[in-house]
């Protein structure tokens, strides 16, 4: 083992490989350079199970078996039970959030403005500032996550959060809605890449985007029922005909405080402690399904052995990842891409109330925009992780989004309201690479601490994009933003030219490292593995998705 700060999986030195799952014969130098021609985000040699072994202190050592073998339906058997167990709460949480962080939306289709004395531009500052505090609990939050385990500190966010988003029913007036906003944003930042590093106790790296995309879906679901929601909290006023909102604040706060106290006995620490809670005094798995969860996940990624659960991140580690430069693309394109696509979302309930619809119209005609996001995030997803092109499939994403922004600015402004209508939800629903890009990150990280770290830094240049996206529609500009849309094309075109480069840059590493990994006998193979012992994205036998 190594030392304190950076421990490495044990290279078994009993064993003569003939690495007859790495670094064996022609025919699996053969198969090891097909599997690195599928790019999937892991080490060249990960089937070469034996070699590694998890850290002592790994929550799950006890289940790892390098000799373990089960069937293909028993595995298949054991994802729907962790589909069902797992994923569906966490989709049921992440709609939490989206519900308390939404309904500002819908409430600004109501007299929010108004009966605080407000404009356009203070909102804008409101949400600005709720995405400055979000950003800066990051990776704060993700460090706390770590320490604690999600299943303690994701529960604890959601029912502080509830709280103050149900306090938001007794604002006044411009300060205590900015306040609010400010709170709200530190207690729900860190909560998305905390949900994924949860996920990844319990997933394979290639089924992570399938359930990230439930999990987004997730999101559009909680604007549509939001939106119907928001149809009914806004019909109930107070006895001088005003205050909607307040209802709608309140009892949404309630909602998703419920669903934090249901958090608290549900969510396991990890494949192997599920005993206890509402999982019952036996828990979820018996002994040969904690095996197969185990021994799949860490074939699959054998650096997820490298520490355990509630092992915090030291300076020294945090350090090593953020100067890992391979996840530098990744970041830069969390800052463009969601942008030209932001203004619409934000906006889009204030450009209807424009175009001369009524308040509950405008909270339903935002629906089928919620109806064809869904459509278009499993199109974006499937065709990503089928074609094994997920940065090309952003790129498709960003033409989509540059077309309606054209169509957009050229709409001439007396035409009638539903050909707007049309644009800004097609704009809206506009295929999402949110999930691919989330999982994309976790696989090219390369070692759990890279991981926390990265999950962490690519939600914050997210959350960056969103602020910036927050201002690029200017109360002067309205209620057209012919500016904006302006902005928002340059971007479009932007966006596009990062995933295509990034694309190129993490091709041109995966062929370098194959070039040098193709060219050793298996004795210096082997020596490599044995020498390096640390599983991070810097080994060359390492294999970048893209």
């Amino acid at each position: 083992m190594a030392n304190e700060d950076e421990k490495t999986v044990q290279v078994s030195a009993s064993l003569k490989v003939s690495p007859g799952t790495s670094i064996g014969d022609d025919s699996d130098r053969e198969r090891q350079q097909s599997h690195s021609n599928k790019a999937e985000g892991t080490f060249e040699g990960a089937d070469s199970h034996r070699l590694f072994r998890p850290i002592d202190s790994y929550e799950g050592l006890h289940r790892w078996d390098p000799d373990f073998q089960w069937t293909e339906q028993e595995e298949k058997k054991i994802v729907r039970k962790i589909d069902i167990r797992v994923c569906t709460f966490a989709c049921v949480t992440f709609f939490a959030l989206q519900l308390d962080r939404g309904n500002i939306g819908q409430a600004l289709s109501s007299t929010l403005l108004k009966d605080l004395e407000m404009t356009s531009n203070d909102y804008n500052l409101g949400q600005t500032i709720f995405l400055v505090c979000f950003l800066l609990a990051e990776m704060p939050s993700q460090l706390i996550s770590k320490r604690l385990g999600p299943d303690r500190w994701i529960p604890i966010q959601m029912i502080s959060w509830s709280l103050v988003a149900a306090c938001q029913a007794f604002l006044q007036g411009r300060a205590s809605y900015l306040t609010l906003r400010a709170l709200l944003g530190l207690l729900e930042g860190g909560f998305i890449p905390d949900t994924v590093l949860f996920l990844s106790f319990f997933y394979k790296s290639n089924e992570l985007p399938k359930r990230l995309t439930c999990f987004w879906i997730s999101l559009i679901v909680a604007g549509i029922i939001g939106a119907f929601l928001a149809f009914g909290f806004l019909h109930i006023t107070d006895s001088h005909g005003g205050g909607s909102w307040r209802y709608l604040f309140a009892y949404e706060g309630l909602i998703t405080g419920t669903i934090g106290i249901i958090a608290v006995f549900w969510m396991p620490a990890s494949p192997v402690q599920t005993k206890g809670g509402f999982r019952g005094k036996h828990g979820w798995f018996n002994e040969h399904e904690e095996k197969i969860i185990v021994n799949r996940v860490i074939r699959d990624d054998p650096s997820k052995g490298t520490m355990h659960n509630r092992q915090a991140i030291t300076p020294k580690l945090m350090w090593a990842s953020l100067k890992d430069f391979h996840m530098w693309p990744l970041y830069i394109i969390g800052l463009i891409w969601m942008i030209p696509s932001g203004p619409a979302t934000n906006y889009l309930t204030l450009q209807l109330r424009s175009q001369g619809f009524t308040t509950f119209q405008t909270n339903l005609l935002v629906i089928p925009s919620a109806v064809v996001g869904i459509i278009t995030i499993i199109a974006i997803t499937w065709l990503a992780e089928r074609t094994n092109q997920r940065l090309l499939c952003g790129a498709v994403m960003g033409v989509w989004n540059l077309i309606l922004l054209i169509a957009l600015e050229v709409l001439p402004q007396k035409s009638m309201p539903w050909p707007r209508w049309t644009i800004l939800t097609l704009l809206v629903g506009g295929p999402s690479i949110h999930p691919v890009l989330v999982a994309l990150t976790s696989r090219n990280a390369g070692s759990v601490r890279t991981r926390t770290v990265a999950s962490a830094l690519y939600n914050m240049t997210v959350q960056i994009s969103s602020i910036v996206s927050a201002n690029v529609y200017q109360a002067k500009d309205a209620p057209y933003y012919r500016h904006g849309n302006k902005v928002l094309i340059a971007l479009a075109v932007s966006g596009i030219a990062l995933f295509i480069v990034a694309k190129f840059y993490y091709d041109w590493r995966n062929k370098q490292n194959a070039a040098q990994w193709n060219a050793m006998t298996t004795e210096e193979r082997e020596l490599y593995l044995r020498e390096n012992p640390v599983l991070t994205n810097k080994r060359i036998d390492f294999r970048f998705a893209l």
